[in-house]
């Protein structure tokens, strides 16, 4: 009997939006029985240290960047945590891949790409795939939040650092769901399932201390897929005799890296190596923003979090920005096509319909929804944007002037 589409889609979900709010839940109100204090800080609370500050978890010295990387300089593989919508940890990534590239020669793994991008992910480091095109790849392995990487997609183009897509393929994960895989078989990796704390973790994460465990079983299995599959990749990178002297920087949600018992035990299980381990880490979510969270029970784990936390800030794209104010729809031929207008809207007080087809904003052309959400970002409140519409035959020019939504 084959899977039931729309529930393969909400477990897919499910462990997709668990993950990703795990790593920003605010920490005060809630008990914690951690056999580390203070989510795997032995020495120093988080939420203790100033923004931008770097903490060694093992010791609790707070360190400068200078010294985390001469030390994670001396690693393999250095793994990066984010918080997806993060900007702040974006950041933190790029500068670290960035001091890194000085003295190094540097591939980047990601999460975002899967196994099949491969090929398409080595033209665009060889020039061979256009802007646009990456940005579909980006869109059809991942989803939206183009611009939180494009600063790292650059730097990595312009300075010729491969990428490396570390996930499971679509094919891949739909046999999976399908049913177990036979021992032995060559499709998937080999499955690690015996880590307590692994699973006590996750399945508090995806609600199994509620009394859920058997539900959430198979979206466990899920994120033991993707986890496995990411780890191999890595291993698959060590071995190469081509990379003997590459760092691989590791760029994942935190979740898969958190504690060391996901992506990182999984690839030294295959082949022992040196790593690291750095967190973005946020401690308070802020007031405009905590509707965004939700409250997760968690379980004590005797492990240190990470090697470094790096203190940051939660910023995520779009909040007291200038916006249009309509619902999009991407149009298979290009251009994103107006479904919704709000009332009192910076589009419906400029005179744009429902169903025009938005083709440029000032001059650079609409493909997609993150090209919109880019050139928006560099507005501010009255300032001016000429866009090209078409509406039904004609091709229109109409003037918007970006206003607060209280005005």
């Amino acid at each position: 009997m084959n899977p039931n589409p729309v529930t393969q889609t909400i477990q897919i979900v499910m462990v997709a939006l668990f993950l990703f709010w795990l790593l920003v839940l605010p920490r005060e109100g809630h008990s914690e029985e951690f056999a580390v204090p203070n989510h795997g800080s032995p020495y120093k609370n988080l939420g203790d240290l100033d923004v931008d500050q770097i903490l060694h978890i093992p010791t609790g010295t707070v360190v400068s960047l200078v010294q985390m990387m001469d030390s994670i300089s001396t690693s393999r593989v250095i793994y990066i945590g984010e918080t997806h919508d993060n900007i702040e940890a974006h950041k933190v990534q790029l500068q670290i891949i960035q001091h890194l590239s000085e003295k190094h020669k540097v591939t980047i793994g990601l999460e975002m790409f899967r196994r099949s991008a491969q090929e398409k992910l080595d033209m665009w480091n060889q020039g061979q795939l256009g802007i646009k095109e990456f940005k579909n790849l980006f869109h059809s392995n991942w989803g939206g939040g183009f611009g939180l990487y494009q600063p790292i997609f650059d730097f990595a183009k312009s300075n010729n650092l491969p990428l490396i897509g570390l996930k499971s393929t679509f094919a891949v994960e739909n046999h999976f769901r399908a049913g177990d895989p036979a021992p032995g078989d060559t499709l998937y990796p080999e499955i690690d399932d015996t880590d307590p704390y692994h699973r006590a973790f996750s399945l508090s994460a995806f609600g199994g201390h509620q009394g859920t465990a058997k539900a959430l079983e198979k979206p466990y299995r899920m994120l033991l897929l993707w986890e496995e599959t990411m780890a191999q990749t890595v291993a698959k990178f060590l071995r190469d005799p081509n990379n003997t002297a590459r760092k691989l920087v590791v760029l994942v949600g935190g979740f898969h890296i958190q504690y060391g018992f996901g992506i990182p035990k999984r690839a030294y299980r295959r082949i022992p190596h040196n790593y690291s381990i750095v967190q973005p880490s946020i401690t308070q979510i802020p007031e405009n923003l905590k509707n965004r969270g939700m409250t997760v029970e968690k379980v004590s784990i005797p492990l240190y979090s990470s090697d470094y936390a790096w203190k940051v800030e939660y910023r995520v794209p779009g909040q007291n920005k200038v916006t249009l104010g309509v619902r999009l729809t991407q149009e298979k031929e290009g251009g994103l096509r107006i479904k919704h207008i709000g009332e009192n809207s910076n589009a419906k007080n400029a005179g744009m319909k429902t169903d025009d087809l938005l083709l440029s904003m000032d001059g650079e052309p609409i493909s997609g929804i993150d090209d919109i959400l880019e050139l928006l970002r560099n507005k501010g409140f009255d300032d001016h944007s000429t866009f090209k519409v078409q509406r039904k035959n004609k091709i229109l020019t109409v003037e918007v002037v970006f206003k607060h939504p209280k005005d």
